[in-house]
């Protein structure tokens, strides 16, 4: 048990993340919303390849260079992509009218399809933020 202890705090302190709570985080879904996020995770994915997966407060997401590039949660009516940044608002306002949306999150509701392609611009537009930071 010690040792297993031992192994689990070191991942960590590499910044590695487990990756072994997200089948878990999807089945425990209900059947409308499981179908849902794994669409929006399929979208995301696309739009970021060489991202990791994992989990973070409790809910999914996306890693690229060790720091996450979005967050998403799947719930009774509707599935979540977080972070809405203000230039993703900027280059997407006219899009997002169609949804809800709060300081940093966008909520699509699981009686309309999920919009796929918009959901994998906000990604790149994402990622491209993350990377215009680093220089």
């Amino acid at each position: 048990m010690r040792s297993a202890a031992k192994s689990s705090s070191s991942t960590r302190k590499k910044g590695k993340r487990p990756t072994s709570q997200v089948a878990p985080y999807i089945a425990s879904l209900p059947a409308d919303s499981r179908r849902e996020i794994k669409r929006l995770r399929a979208a995301i994915r696309s739009a970021a390849p060489g991202a990791v997966e994992g989990t973070s407060y409790g809910i999914l997401a996306f890693r690229l260079d060790g720091r996450v590039v979005v967050y998403f949660a799947g719930w009774k009516a509707h599935t979540s992509l977080y972070p809405l940044t203000a230039g993703m608002r900027r280059a997407h306002g006219e899009e997002l009218k169609g949804y809800t949306t709060s300081k940093g999150t966008i909520r699509f509701p699981l009686d309309r399809p999920l919009p796929t392609a918009f959901v994998k611009r906000l990604v790149k537009a994402r990622v491209a933020e993350m990377r215009a930071k680093d220089k």
